[in-house]
């Protein structure tokens, strides 16, 4: 992929800074410099960083040569603000690869969102700058400056926070994005230990890589102890923003992709936890959920109308058969929409267990008459039902406007499950 393929980068748009500074790393540092020593009006700047610091820049886009945001006035008229930043060519991406391969701590510092001054030192010594001088920053902005102004100054500013965090941010706007780079590093790494006497070599006449299995064996004991398992974010990690200047593609809905990609992240933040829990081998796995099944689990994570409606004609269900599915799977997952949607009826052992269970439930005279149909047993002349599930559980039902509605999680006793029902009348 050339320098002109590489990925945009979105970020959503950062919270104030008030009381700190823009930037706290070096090359963030060097960032701003470079910005303060272009502009010709120091007035415009300082504007730009009250813009900033209001929190006015909207989401970031970064793209090889080119950062965009729309910057919005205290008087709230916008503007859409751009700048540009050459690119490197092709012969420097070659030779900062090469330089990097040269030295594990370059491409360890890299990925440990690090950019070391020697790294810069080095790439420079091979004809390449990283870091922005003098002139390099070109602004480009909707309100006609012909100089660095408060909007573009403002999107500088946040940019700087932006490479604290990632130096992989300022390499795209030099026209290679992180997986790219990562990927020609790990090529040009893997070439290097191979030697050059291999170059010619068939895949016939090579050596197989990695490590015989004895030799692994018998360096168990001398290897260190594995680090500790990570600790459990205390939220899932927020997506990116997709909310870009370029228009999505035919059929995309960048809002459902918004919502699938939340959704993943706090699945993945609840399958870390799990993984990390001391019981965790313990555990049974998750049962495996239909698509049907996992278009009321989406409904269930949402309160957005228009989702909830794409989701309900996606599964074949009517808008009101949804809402009913959602409130079931909020009262006890896979398992309370099984009971929702399924009849079945208990054979004969299924069926004395039941009948066992509701006798010893209340005391002789106290128990209310039921109408058995199959797992549905309704209390005669009462908006009350429970509904026997095939894990010997009782779920408690009541009627709402004519249809049997989920009123609670289930329960091994069928009293404490119809109390749900009646407790509330």
């Amino acid at each position: 992929m050339s320098g002109t393929d590489a990925p945009e980068r979105t970020f959503a748009a950062l919270a104030p800074a008030q009381g700190r500074a823009f930037a706290r790393t070096w090359w963030g540092l060097a960032w701003l410099k470079a910005l303060e020593d272009t502009a010709l009006d120091g007035q415009q700047l300082k504007k730009g960083r009250r813009y900033a610091r209001a929190g006015a820049v909207g989401a970031v886009s970064v793209r090889p040569g080119r950062i965009t945001a729309v910057v919005q006035d205290p008087d709230s008229t916008r503007y859409r603000s751009d700048v540009l930043l050459q690119q490197l060519s092709d012969q420097e991406w070659d030779r900062f690869l090469d330089m990097a391969v040269e030295s594990a701590g370059h491409i360890a510092a890299l990925l440990d969102r690090e950019m070391p001054p020697h790294l810069v030192e080095d790439a420079a010594a091979a004809g390449v700058d990283l870091l922005p001088g003098l002139g390099d920053l070109e602004p480009e902005c909707s309100c006609d400056a012909w100089d660095h102004c408060p909007h573009t100054a403002a999107l500088c500013y946040q940019v700087a926070r932006l490479l604290d965090e990632d130096p992989f941010v300022l390499l795209l706007m030099r026209g290679r994005g992180e997986r790219e780079l990562l990927d020609e590093l790990q090529r040009r790494s893997a070439g290097r230990a191979a030697g050059p006497e291999s170059a010619g070599a068939g895949e016939e006449d090579r050596e197989p890589g990695g490590v015989r299995a004895d030799e692994a064996f018998a360096a168990a004991d001398t290897l260190p102890p594995l680090p500790e398992p990570p600790s459990v974010p205390d939220a899932p990690g927020r997506p990116p923003s997709l909310e870009t200047e370029t228009g999505p593609a035919p059929g995309l809905d960048p809002g459902a992709l918004e919502f699938l990609a939340e959704d993943a992240a706090r699945r993945a933040s609840l399958l870390l936890a799990e993984a990390l829990a001391p019981d965790h081998e313990h555990q049974p796995p998750a049962e495996e959920l239909t698509p049907e099944q996992d278009a009321v689990r989406l409904a269930a994570a949402t309160t957005d109308a228009r989702i909830s409606a794409r989701l309900a004609a996606g599964s074949g269900r009517e808008r009101a058969e949804l809402a009913l599915a959602v409130r079931a799977w909020h009262c006890g997952g896979a398992a309370a929409l099984s009971v929702l949607e399924e009849r079945w009826t208990p054979g004969a052992e299924g069926l004395s267990r039941a009948r066992a269970q509701l006798d010893q439930a209340w005391d002789q005279g106290d128990s209310p008459r039921f109408d058995p149909t199959g797992n549905r047993w309704t209390v005669v002349g009462a908006g009350a039902q429970l509904r026997y599930g095939q894990d010997g559980r009782w779920w408690p039902y009541r009627k709402e406007r004519g249809r049997w509605t989920p009123a609670g999680p289930a329960d091994p006793d069928p009293a404490a499950a119809l109390a749900t029902v009646t407790d509330d009348e």
